[in-house]
Formats: C-alpha cells, structure tokens, sequence
C-alpha cells in the first residue's frame, strides 16, 4: 500500500498516526536522511526504515508517542560486531530517528500538507525541528515550503523564517543548525517529491503488468485508449485512472504536462504514430516504445518534422533486456528502464 494511501484510510476513520522521520545516520544502514514511515496506534505500518529488524521497536515507540502526543527520538546501533548487545543485524551502521504525532485535533499535520505535496505536480521542503535549546520550540514542529510559500506548524513566524534562511535545495535531505530569535534548534530538511506519474497509451493485457509494477512502486499511473472495450475489460489497481480518449484528442483531453514518464503499447501502427506526434509536443523526458528496433525506425522516418525532438527521448524498443517472455518479464523490464531513467535524472 501507498504511504498516502495508509494516511488517507486512518484519517478518514479518525485514528493517530505516527511519522518516524530519519534524521542522522552513519556507515552502513538501510534507509538515509530523510526517509519515513507511518505507524498507527493498532501496530500497522506503512514503509520500512530497515530491514525489519527496528520497526518492531518503532511500533511500542510510537505507542508511547500517541499516548503522550509529544515528539520523541530514538537511537539505533544496526552494528554487525555485538550480535548479544547490539541489534546484530549486520549493517554495521547507525540511525537515529524522530517519531512525531500526528492527530485528529492538530489536523494530522504536518503529514495532511505532505499529502497535498504526494497528490500534486510540484515538489516542496520539508523543514522538521528533531531539537531545540529553547523549550519555546518543541521538537517536531514542522514548515512546509513550496513555491517560495510557507505552511508552518508549531513554531513562531519568527522562527519560521530563520528555518526558512536556512534551506538548502542542492540537497535532497540534511541537518543543519538554525539560528532563531529562540536560540538555536537542529532542523533535519527533506525534499518530499510527487511519485512519478506514468502515462500508458495502450490498454492491451499486457498493459495491466506494467501498472501493477508501477503502482508497487508508488507511481501514479493513467491508462488511455481509444477502443472502449480494451478500457472496459481491464483489471486495474487503484487509484489507476483509466479512460477512454479517441487518439487525436489526446493532447485536449490529457494534460501531458503533469507526466514523467509514457508509453506506448497500443500495438496499432497508426495509433503509435498519432501518440508519438502528441507527445513530441510535451515535455515528457522518458518515452518508451514497444515493438523491434525496425518498428520504431519506421515511425520516426514517418514523422520528420518531429523526429528531431523525439531524439533522446525515446526509448524502443522499451525496457532493459533482462530475459524472459511474456507480459511479466516485458514490464519489469519496461519498469527497470524507468526506474533507472529517473535515477540518473537525479
């Protein structure tokens, strides 16, 4: 299940919330600054800051934090030398971690903002204060900054804006000390990014592994065809968004601007023209391209007063060659592609 997914249900029915924040590691450990999980009061999670071996431990932590609604962190040694005192997990590292409330009468926040960031287009700073010298700034108050806009939670305006001061966007999480007009607090920064939307221009069989992978992953995935049935006797996961658009209309009907990512397996030579004319126009970094080497050939040289600007772009045909046949294989691979696209990205 999705985080946002997690969130929302337990929102809905009322429940507390936990988030566990990674703020300080060192030498070999699972997760790095920045990552998060969610804890419910019932004992259920959603992500996983190691490999299983501390989140049993962040369970009875995050008991603790509901109960008394304040912040608290907690110290790991994930090292592999001291198999009767340490953990002994063999990661030969450490973590240090913030759990933080999250409840009904503080609206949740600031995860319920954090969920606006997962839900849109546009990526956002997280600024949480995991301590501070002055008891006038708790631990887990929180900002939000987006677009040069601040939500803040807990904290002064004041103090607000000297975390603000503070932020660093080359780096996608870090902790640094602020000075406040409270003194000084240590602050961890976490770039929170929208899940990656993937556009799939198909709605073949073929198409229901590749949406499967993707929404494994988190991703966000629309599925368009201009046949009604191939739309109608599909078996998709939610949230996957999947309509029916005739193939000339696409670029009225879709907003392309919002993807990272498409593909293209409708298996309809004309079809994969129209859909590639379309999304030359767009700003689509990633577009893949199912079929041989020959076939995408063909296509380009039928489209030259847009090739140009498909150079670089796509990918056909799509996926890394990892063997296999079949619908399966073909999307893992199709997904491995992507996934190593948006690494090397950044």
């Amino acid at each position: 299940m999705r985080m946002i997914d997690f969130f929302n249900e337990r929102r809905s029915n009322g429940q507390p919330l936990v988030l566990v924040s990674v703020f300080e590691t060192a030498g070999s450990t699972y997760s790095k600054a920045g990552a998060q999980m969610l804890i419910d009061g019932e004992g259920h999670y959603c992500g996983m800051l190691s490999g299983g071996c501390l989140e049993g431990d962040l369970v009875e932590r995050a008991r603790s934090v509901i109960s008394t609604g304040t912040a608290e962190t907690a110290s790991y040694d994930l090292s592999a030398d001291d198999e009767l005192w340490g953990l002994g997990v063999g990661c030969d590292g450490t973590m240090r971690v913030l759990l933080q409330p999250l409840l009904p009468e503080t609206d949740y926040q600031p995860f319920a903002a954090i969920a606006d960031i997962f839900n849109g287009d546009e990526p956002a700073t997280l600024a949480i204060v995991v301590s501070a010298e002055s008891s006038s700034i708790n631990a887990g108050a929180s900002l939000l900054l987006k677009d040069g806009r601040e939500q803040n939670f807990g904290m002064s305006d004041a103090v607000a804006r000297s975390i603000v001061n503070s932020v660093d966007n080359k780096r996608p999480a870090m902790m640094r000390q602020v000075d406040t007009p409270d003194r000084k607090c240590a602050v961890l920064y976490a770039r929170i990014e929208p899940p990656p939307a993937l556009l799939i221009l198909g709605a073949g069989l073929d198409s229901e592994p590749v949406v499967r992978i993707a929404s494994e992953l988190g991703w966000r995935c629309t599925v368009i065809d201009h046949r009604p049935a191939y739309i109608e006797s599909r078996c998709y996961p939610d949230p996957t968004s999947a309509q029916c658009c005739p193939v000339e209309e696409l670029g009225q009907q879709v907003g392309l601007k919002r993807f990272d990512l498409a593909i293209i397996m409708s298996h309809h030579l004309a079809s994969d023209r129209a859909y590639l004319r379309h999304l030359a126009a767009s700003d689509i970094a990633y577009i893949g391209l199912l079929g041989p080497a020959g076939r995408r050939e063909r296509l380009m040289n039928e489209l030259t007063d847009v090739a140009d600007v498909l150079q670089g772009r796509l990918h056909g045909p799509a996926g890394i060659d990892l063997g296999g046949r079949g619908p399966g294989p073909i999307a893992l691979s199709i997904v491995a592609e992507m996934q190593q696209f948006l690494n090397q990205r950044g």
